[in-house]
């Protein structure tokens, strides 16, 4: 819409332009012209009527020659002015000659009595059409301009604006935001369009409305079905420990043992796996209660012999600091770190802890085939694995780096992941 009336704009320049050309040219064609035949013969008969009636000029005055002129006696004095509204007086021969004006000498004789000068020469209906064809041009150029800026008016106000209020509706739209309707003037010719395009707005809220709904209700159930499930899980796991104790005392068959741990194992798998489901859903849901409390930097040390079932970890003397935490919060966030070493490394764990300004940096390290640098940073996104632990045929869901780093930031820590020769992983733990 601005270049239409950048055109417009353009197109009066242009036109007041051209008026000014046509006023010049034909200005300049009418002051250059040759007296008209008609002004010359007027012109004679005048000169000769006043140099027969010299002594009495009321005769001629009184005559309707057709044209405005003044008589002048020898010293420039003024017989007659026939010039419509001018004061008599200002008129010489001197003064005709500059302006052009046609005169002839009235003669007696030799005698010069005096002088005639015509003020129309002919020009006047000629001045008279180029004057109304420029006020004509003026007046139509004006209305046309007008015109155009009133059509460029409605325009933008009955097409250009609703249609761009539609488009930026249309972008809102597409980003998701469908609270905001969709605004119409009253009289708007587009009104049934524009209120069908509201319509879908509130159908597609109303549609994401129960698709929202719809997926708390699929969370819930699975968190639901998470948490029933631990219970069987436990006991399968205590029943199998049982066994293993009886077939200890007793028979000590072997082959029962390996294969009552691998129950074990499986079990104890299926139990983390589930765990990381049921938080993974309640954080979704907005459900994962974290209670901090001050808690001396030992229980730390606890934590990581309590899921280091194969005593591969390796820890420093840790400092004797108060930290804020969660402890179980905490033991799901070491104990899933631990269980990724086991499954992606099974090398020793080395556990390094140092206070950092008003942090106690809890660093846990492997030294099995890493993360690729390409992948550290989507390591800790949800479902995410990494292409070599995909192609190692280890189990996973690519849960457990998710829920440690986001439990680790609803404890007002952090988690960071290195690729230093294996797996690094350093846990930011507040301190009280």
């Amino acid at each position: 819409m601005k270049n239409y009336f950048r055109t417009v704009f353009a197109i009066a320049v242009l036109f007041v332009l051209g008026i000014g050309v046509f006023a010049f040219s034909t200005l300049s064609g009418i002051t250059a012209s040759q007296l008209a035949n008609e002004t010359v013969v007027v012109l004679n008969d005048l000169t000769q009527d006043c140099a027969e009636n010299w002594d009495d000029l009321s005769a001629v005055s009184e005559t309707d020659y057709g044209v405005y002129y003044v008589v002048l006696d020898s010293t420039n004095g003024v017989r007659i002015d026939q010039r419509p509204g001018v004061i008599a007086g200002r008129m010489t021969v001197e003064t005709a000659i500059k302006n052009r004006y046609p005169y002839q000498y009235v003669t007696r004789g030799d005698q010069i009595l005096g002088a005639v000068i015509v003020i129309d020469d002919g020009r006047a209906d000629v001045r008279s059409a180029r004057m109304t064809i420029l006020a004509a041009l003026t007046v139509t150029g004006f209305i046309i301009i007008a015109g155009a800026v009133i059509y460029g008016l409605y325009v933008k106000k009955n097409i250009v604006t609703p249609f761009s209020r539609m488009e930026e509706f249309a972008g809102k739209v597409a980003e998701g935001n469908l609270d905001e309707p969709l605004m119409m003037e009253k009289n708007n010719m587009f009104g049934v369009f524009s209120e069908s395009f509201d319509i879908m707005r509130e159908e597609l809220s109303a549609s994401r409305a129960r698709e929202i709904a719809l997926q708390k209700k699929e969370k819930e159930l699975v968190a639901s079905l998470s948490h029933d499930l631990k219970t069987p899980i436990t006991g399968i796991k205590l029943t199998t420990e049982l066994l293993k104790a009886k077939n200890e005392m007793g028979a000590h068959d072997a082959d029962m043992e390996e294969k009552l741990d691998n129950i074990y194992k499986k079990a104890d798998q299926i139990d983390v796996l589930v765990t990381d489901l049921f938080t993974s859903t309640l954080d979704d849901l907005g459900e994962v209660k974290v209670v901090l409390n001050d808690e001396p930097s030992s229980v730390l040390v606890d934590i990581v012999r309590k899921y280091d079932d194969k005593n591969l970890a390796v820890m420093d003397e840790v400092p004797g600091v108060i930290i804020s935490t969660d402890v179980k919060r905490m033991s799901q966030v070491i104990g899933n770190i631990i269980h990724n070493s086991y499954k992606y490394a099974d090398t020793k764990i080395d556990v390094g802890f140092k206070v950092v300004e008003n942090n106690l940096e809890m660093r846990i390290r492997d030294y099995g085939p890493g993360v690729p640098d390409s992948e550290i940073e989507l390591i800790t996104n949800k479902f995410y694995r990494g292409k070599a632990q995909s192609e190692s045929g280890a189990e996973g869901s690519g849960l457990g780096l998710y829920i440690a780093k986001s439990l680790m930031e609803k404890m007002n820590g952090s988690l960071i992941c290195e690729s230093d020769n294996g797996l690094a992983i350093t846990l930011v733990i507040p301190l009280a």
